[in-house]
């Protein structure tokens, strides 16, 4: 099966398809959900492709956005985005789809370093959307207040770092994760890992994007037969 992954971010969103060489363009605060459509097939012409994933930047429940996303423009709430395609699309929350492709096995939780804090739990292949983001944080504040782009600007990378190993900790021991993996565009930031720690990248977002459909993963999906499952 041909498939077009979509993962949107809070800077930039960026594109794969099996054949063709990986491509991005700039998001922001006027990315409206039409825009992304048609930014899309401007850069996608002439690629092969019969599905699309999205991993989209917010709350998703019943494969939509539930809620307009505070990075980006207007106008996803109720967009219909296989209309729009004139294809199949499965839409999971951005850290859902970056956390499918980083799994191993195991119990992780998946933590996306970028604009903001993405988070997710995986264990025997279930997928738990989480928003870890709006929790306290030790010192003050909400974790993604602590951690997320404006904290490093603010901060400096000094003390958002030391501020990242502190939630990894915390939220390790809080979720009994085997593991944690950092993803997001300032995992790269970081010079050493917290324990138990690993990092990850634009190409897990990629792996997940292709699972979704090639290992059927399915929103509420109740059948003990399929591979993978996402709760929400």
């Amino acid at each position: 099966m041909d498939i077009l992954v979509i993962d949107v971010g809070g800077s930039h969103v960026k594109l794969c398809a099996r054949n063709h060489a990986p491509s991005r363009f700039k998001s922001g605060d006027q990315l409206t959900a039409a825009a992304l459509v048609e930014r899309v097939r401007e850069r996608t012409r002439g690629w092969q492709y019969e599905v699309i994933s999205i991993g989209f930047p917010g709350v998703v429940c019943n494969g939509a956005p539930s809620a307009e996303p505070g990075n980006l423009g207007s106008g996803w709430v109720g967009f219909d985005f296989e209309q729009a395609f004139g294809r199949p699309v499965r839409l999971v929350n951005d850290a859902v789809m970056q956390a499918v492709g980083a799994y191993d096995g195991g119990r992780m939780l998946f933590l996306g370093l970028g604009t903001g804090l993405g988070s997710a739990l995986v264990t025997e292949q279930v997928v738990v959307p989480l928003e870890l983001g709006n929790l306290p944080f030790i010192n003050g504040g909400t974790m993604v207040e602590r951690v997320g782009r404006q904290a490093l600007d603010d901060h400096g990378r000094e003390r958002w770092s030391d501020d990242v190993h502190d939630v990894v900790d915390v939220l390790r021991e809080a979720f009994v994760a085997d593991y944690v993996v950092l993803g997001g565009g300032n995992a790269k930031l970081l010079d050493e890992l917290p324990e138990a720690a690993r990092r990850g990248g634009n190409e897990d977002a990629f792996t997940g994007g292709f699972r979704l459909w090639d290992e059927i993963v399915e929103p509420h999906d109740r059948d003990p037969h399929r591979v993978w499952r996402v709760v929400r």
